[in-house]
């Protein structure tokens, strides 16, 4: 949904308070512009006491309206407008009533009768009852509808926040899924004690993921030490197979990304580089802050998808073609968690060089710290997780199935609004 050019914050916050502000100040400029029109047309000065009086009785109509409008502004069309055509054209009457009287007390003498004053004015006050009501219902439909969009982000970014919670929650038993098959294995082979060190590793690595909320970003240091202690569970079972390599520079150790978002990568390169050859496998896992940009690499020495001569193509990669042991949610999790998190303004691209081994390139914007927590103590707008939906990933292929999510296109503006009744509700 497209901003704003203005927000109408600060006048209309308080509705009440904005509706006396615009009828008073309305009020005393049409009797401000009557009056100089009667001094330039040489008028005494008693003459601007009708004006007051004037001034003073379509204050008290434009009340009245008010109240009534109030009352219409949420009924069907056909009785709205029908019904502020009649009201209109009562208050127009009274009003032209009211000055024509008073004109006529003031000129007793003159020839022009009551009727024929009364019609005479009766177009000017038309106008400008008219342009009054107009304005009513103009700044009021204005705001139904800015509270309506404000409403509406809401919801989309409570369904964002939810669909990321979920994808976030949809690790949690891919994980334990593959890790109880390896200590079953386990099991099986008479191995307990690994077994049960694995179970205890697996303990404190669960202890470690629940501290951290299900939509909460943390430090690449962070997301670092959790890989460390999951691969601790999984060097127990491959051993000196599993070789790892972290290369972060410092100046990206501090930013911030979405939590659990490099363990299926690094679950990824196990299941599919390590275990499939005898001699195992390096996985390496790299950070740079390139420009405006985090550059995130996950890779691994294994056989890649082109081994056997024969290239998989995407959707049975990522869906584990003659793979039953695939649960399909690490990688297509991972691009549909950076979409939700981050819009076009992420990448999320796969690569296999000729040689073998399997490539995986994360691109998000670099945030640190102090600019996260800035970020969402300054303002309730919308972050580049409200962006488009299409992600701008170059995806070519993936060894795990996809997930079919979309992103909501917005995000929350701040409520501005106030309450929701329209403006000049309470008299």
């Amino acid at each position: 949904m497209a901003m704003l050019p203005f927000r109408p914050t600060p006048f209309f916050r308080n509705k009440n308070r904005a509706f006396w502000n615009l009828q008073i100040g309305g009020w005393v400029g049409v009797t401000l512009f009557r009056a100089a029109s009667a001094l330039v047309n040489s008028q005494p000065l008693d003459f601007l006491i009708l004006i007051l009086i004037g001034s003073i009785t379509g204050f008290s109509i434009s009340l009245v309206f008010s109240v009534i409008y109030r009352w219409l502004i949420d009924r069907r069309p056909l009785v709205t407008w029908g019904v502020t055509g009649l009201v209109l054209a009562v208050g127009v009457g009274l009003y032209a009533f009211v000055d024509s009287w008073v004109i006529s007390l003031y000129y007793p003498d003159r020839e022009i009768g009551l009727l024929q004053r009364f019609f005479s004015y009766f177009y000017l006050d038309l106008t400008l009852l008219g342009a009054w009501s107009a304005l009513y219902y103009a700044i009021n439909y204005f705001l139904q509808v800015e509270r309506q969009a404000d409403q509406l982000e809401r919801l989309e970014a409570q369904a964002t926040a939810a669909q990321l919670a979920m994808l976030r929650y949809q690790l949690n038993p891919h994980f334990l899924f593959n890790t109880l098959n390896s200590i079953s294995t386990l099991v099986l082979l008479k191995q307990t004690e690994p077994a049960n060190a694995m179970l205890t590793r697996l303990s404190s690595f669960l202890r470690h993921t629940l501290l951290t909320q299900p939509t909460g970003k943390v430090t690449l240091d962070q997301e670092v030490e959790t890989l460390k202690l999951y691969l601790g569970i999984e060097r127990m079972r491959f051993e000196e197979r599993l070789r790892t390599d972290f290369q972060i520079e410092p100046a990206a150790r501090e930013a911030m990304l979405p939590a659990m978002l490099l363990q299926p990568l690094v679950e990824n390169a196990i299941k599919y580089g390590v275990s499939q050859q005898e001699e195992g496998a390096k996985i390496s896992i790299a950070a740079r802050v390139v420009g405006s940009q985090l550059r995130i690499t996950v890779s691994d020495t294994g056989p890649g998808l082109n081994a056997g001569g024969q290239r998989h193509r995407l959707p049975g990669a990522m869906t584990g073609e003659g793979r039953t042991e695939s649960t399909g949610v690490g990688l297509a999790n991972i691009r549909d968690r950076l979409v939700q998190a981050y819009g076009d303004a992420q990448l999320f691209e796969i690569r296999t060089p000729p040689e073998g081994g399997f490539t995986v390139v994360i691109e998000l914007p670099f945030e640190n710290v102090d600019s996260d927590i800035a970020a969402s103590a300054g303002s309730l707008q919308v972050k580049p997780e409200s962006m488009k939906p299409e992600t701008a990933s170059a995806v070519s292929i993936a060894p795990e199935a996809p997930t079919t999510t979309k992103a909501p296109e917005k995000a929350v503006r701040g409520s501005f609004l106030g309450v929701g009744r329209p403006i000049g509700s309470k008299l």
